[in-house]
């Protein structure tokens, strides 16, 4: 009577041959590395990780404070009020980014007087400070620039110093605080006022 198999059988003593597994496994990890440098590269084009090396966000940001930046956020929709964003130091595009949030838009008028900021005569409501704005004065943002503050006014240097910040350097908007843990929140919020360039 004839014996028949379905499969190859080693005969005893001999190890099954192994070709296939290695070469599987020298294809997944390949797959493997791939997949990590395209992940890598993909987020390194969308967002940024900044670290926070100044006290001038204080209460919103502290030194150490490590945040996600969203690159392509002013792809799609305009800069707002209140946004906390990432740009190139207008005097010094070559220094280390500067974070400040956005006080005026294009076409605004600032007044900063008895520590309170007006945009186009309206109060500004910002309950991210923790004391008055002490430095006053006027400004008009030109077309295609922004006023930026930092939320600790009495220790910032912004635009009432250096003037405002052009559209071409801004690196992103800021979105989340990531590190450490406790201190993890968003960052995008707008502010409330009423004023719009006249």
């Amino acid at each position: 009577m004839d014996n028949f198999r379905t499969e190859i059988t080693p005969e005893p003593g001999q190890p099954e041959p192994d070709n296939t597994n290695w070469r599987r496994t020298i294809i997944d990890i390949l797959e493997t590395i791939f997949l990590s440098v395209v992940l890598f590269v993909g987020i390194n084009l969308v967002s940024s990780r900044i670290r926070v090396e100044s006290i001038s966000m204080q209460p919103t940001l502290y030194a150490g404070n490590f945040v996600l930046v969203n690159k392509l956020a002013f792809n799609f929709v305009e800069p707002e009020r209140g946004d906390v964003i990432v740009f190139k130091y207008p005097p010094d595009p070559t220094q280390v980014p500067y974070i400040k949030r956005i006080i005026g838009l294009p076409g605004d008028t600032i007044h900063i007087e008895g520590g309170k900021v007006f945009i186009n005569g309206q109060e500004l409501i910002e309950p991210y400070l923790v004391e008055p704005t002490n430095r006053g004065g006027d400004w008009v943002v030109p077309e295609n620039n922004l006023f930026v503050m930092g939320d600790n006014r009495n220790s910032s240097s912004d635009s009432r110093t250096w003037g405002t910040v052009p559209m071409e350097n801004i690196i992103g908007r800021a979105e989340i605080v990531y590190w450490p843990p406790e201190k993890w929140g968003l960052l995008h919020m707008n502010t409330a006022i009423a004023g719009s360039a006249p």
